[in-house]
């Protein structure tokens, strides 16, 4: 599931100490077919609405969920998993994609995660196949910069002043083209004061690993996801450091999606909102907090729960 990967980013690989021991992260392919039937009767096309995409039923006992990779790569999704097998008869299958509402179309998903802006989840819903989307935690992103800090950035809780100092110092800033990284960036530069982007600002349209290593090469700033970038950094040397952390513009809010049966057959529901209801209970919520990403100190993760609707949460 790469795609935008969403933002995300990153690939499937279970990170090192991952919690999911009895399986590894599986990836799934999107070349699954979706059958719509169209009968004609009388020489006339039906109204009937499209059957639901065909797939095996799943075992009641299987919850088959999918995430954009951040979650899984950050170590999260692995750790909760874990938890929730141990307090429930379930076994979770996870797959790690980017095309997670792809995969969900093609009746191979129970229970979606992603980000709430990723570009598919909102026809997802609206196109009847989900259930309203339930927030469950941010991630965090990061302003990269090299570790010599010409702007003295570092240590900041205010990502519109440190790209006022970078601005006014002509640090190079490279402009990172993922979707919803650009409007951030767009934001922040508004609240530097819309600072003169000669000389410093960097915008060739680079993104993801590509838009990194050219900051590293080039000595500059830029933002990315805090995960995807730890994972490049394990991957290739880079001339880069997480700077700035602290504002909460920088976290970005994924969310929950439960398949409707009524739209792919075979969905395990009631496996999919015990998974949903834990993933939101207080327990879980706090132990998103203490979730650190392999080697790595600081908070990650935030938990986003009680953005929900007040009356579908879970007190126990």
């Amino acid at each position: 599931m790469r795609d935008e990967r969403d933002d995300e980013e990153g690939r499937s690989d279970r990170p090192a100490g991952s919690t999911l021991a009895r399986r590894d992260v599986i990836r799934l392919s999107t070349g699954t077919v979706l059958v719509a039937a169209a009968s004609i009767a009388c020489g006339k096309r039906s109204d009937a609405p499209p059957a639901p995409a065909v797939s095996q039923p799943a075992s009641p006992g299987v919850v088959r969920l999918a995430s954009v990779p951040t979650a899984v790569e950050g170590n999260l999704l692995p750790t909760l998993v874990a938890a929730f097998e141990k307090a429930s008869p379930y076994t979770i299958q996870l797959a790690s994609n980017d095309g997670v509402y792809n995969l969900a179309r093609a009746g191979q998903v129970d229970l979606a995660i992603s980000h709430y802006g990723h570009k598919d989840a909102e026809a997802f819903v609206m196109d009847g196949f989900g259930e309203w989307p339930r927030t469950l935690f941010s991630n965090q992103m990061a302003l990269l910069g090299p570790p010599e800090d010409p702007a003295k950035i570092r240590g900041l809780e205010d990502a519109g002043e440190a790209l006022r100092r970078i601005a006014a110092a002509k640090a190079p800033f490279v402009v990172n083209h993922i979707d919803g990284v650009r409007y951030l960036t767009e934001v922040l530069w508004n609240a530097a004061g819309r600072p003169d982007r000669a000389g410093w600002y960097l915008d060739e349209g680079r993104r993801k690993d590509d838009a990194i290593r050219f900051a590293s090469d080039k000595g500059a700033y830029s933002f990315w996801g805090l995960t995807p970038f730890l994972r490049l950094r394990r991957e290739a040397q880079l001339r880069l450091e997480p700077l700035v952390v602290g504002d909460p513009l920088l976290q970005r809010m994924l969310v929950s999606i439960v398949v409707k049966p009524a739209k792919v057959a075979g969905v395990n529901v009631a496996g999919a909102q015990a998974l949903q209801s834990f993933l939101l209970s207080p327990a879980t919520q706090a132990l998103i907090r203490e979730v650190r990403y392999p080697g790595v100190d600081g908070v990650q993760w935030v938990p986003g729960g009680r953005h929900n609707r007040t009356a579908i949460l879970p007190l126990g």
